[in-house]
């Protein structure tokens, strides 16, 4: 059993470990926090973590680490999750308020995501499968290229340049555009994909080979829509912190570039009471990211679907300020889409 003055200890091990990278000894405890007790009696806590394998020697040295264990213990009980400042509130709202689109507003989230953190960032697109047809719209660029623009409920948009073999009729064209948005708006990706595969067939020959262009190109933006996506950004913070891995971090690089992996990872890990999932080290090995850890929260979007953004690092990481940053920003984006 564990006392509350072993779990104080594990705790400044956590930090001290976290912000130096220097394993943490008896002596050091007793210098820098207030616990009133001498070097012996530490020695004796740090023992008691060690037998609970809370914590280990990383060689002869009197220092000890967290295990992933400790990691665990301490992210479950005794993390603190402190505030974001106003600067960083600031800032999260001002990027991310310049946002223009969808495919803008994820990019920004990771690129502060990674900054906020010094972590490799991810995000989700939200979950296509499940999104709805919200409008279709057909540019004339020239009098032989055509811009076929597919929206979804979501926010997402895909966008498709065609060149027609013969001139464009605007007049057509702008039938086109209000029967294709009479037969697909409100409609799930599937029985989009479904409604467009014999659309052209209801046109006149001289029609069909223009009508079936633009329907294969909506086919081809519906399979787009229809694919699980992650944007990521930071990678180069991994080689900042390779230290903190055992050999090379290749292996690690090479694993996050699977998204399917990432996105498996990200469905499996379960979100507790400070609305934060993480895993830590061993948690991930089958993932290929056992010496990892991956924080996680999920965001709204317009369409109601909800998907998750997160960072990735190495298990010595500074978990309260990280998981702080992922949730604000996981809120944020919330607020930020809902308003589509």
């Amino acid at each position: 059993m564990v006392s509350e003055r072993s779990l104080e200890v594990l705790r400044v091990i956590v930090q001290d470990y976290v912000a130096s990278r220097e394993p943490v000894g008896s002596k050091s405890i007793v210098e820098r926090h207030s616990f009133g007790v001498s070097a012996a009696t530490i020695r004796n806590d740090m023992a008691l973590l060690e037998e609970e394998e809370l914590i280990a020697a990383p060689h002869t040295s009197s220092g000890r680490v967290p295990t992933d264990k400790g990691y665990r213990l301490f992210v479950d009980q005794l993390a603190d999750l402190r505030p974001l400042s106003g600067a960083q509130r600031h800032a999260i709202e001002t990027f991310l308020g310049a946002s223009v689109d969808l495919d803008d507003v994820l990019a920004r989230t990771v690129r502060l995501l990674s900054q906020l953190t010094n972590h490799v960032a991810l995000v989700q697109y939200p979950s296509l499968a499940k999104s709805r047809v919200r409008h279709i719209e057909l540019v004339p660029l020239t009098t032989r290229r055509i811009m076929v623009v597919f929206i979804s409920d979501s926010g997402r948009v895909e966008q498709n340049l065609i060149d027609s073999r013969a001139d464009v009729d605007t007049e057509f064209l702008a039938e086109l555009r209000t029967k294709l948005n009479a037969k697909l708006g409100g409609l799930g990706l599937a029985d989009a994909a479904a409604a467009l595969a014999d659309f052209a067939s209801q046109f006149s020959p001289e029609r069909s080979a223009l009508v079936t262009e633009i329907t294969t190109s909506l086919l081809d933006q519906v399979a787009a829509n229809r694919q699980e996506k992650l944007v990521m950004a930071g990678a180069a913070n991994l080689v900042r912190t390779e230290e903190d891995f055992h050999g090379s971090i290749f292996p690690v690089l090479e694993a996050i570039e699977e998204q399917v992996t990432l996105l498996k990872l990200f469905s499996e890990v379960e979100v507790d009471r400070n609305g934060v999932a993480v895993s830590i080290g061993r948690e991930n090995a089958e993932f290929g990211l056992g010496e990892t850890s991956v924080l996680s929260s999920g965001y709204t979007s317009s369409g109601g679907t909800v998907a998750r953004l997160g960072v990735l690092g190495p298990t010595r990481m500074d978990y309260s300020n990280n998981m702080a940053a992922v949730r604000a920003v996981a809120r944020y984006l919330t607020r930020l889409l809902g308003e589509d």
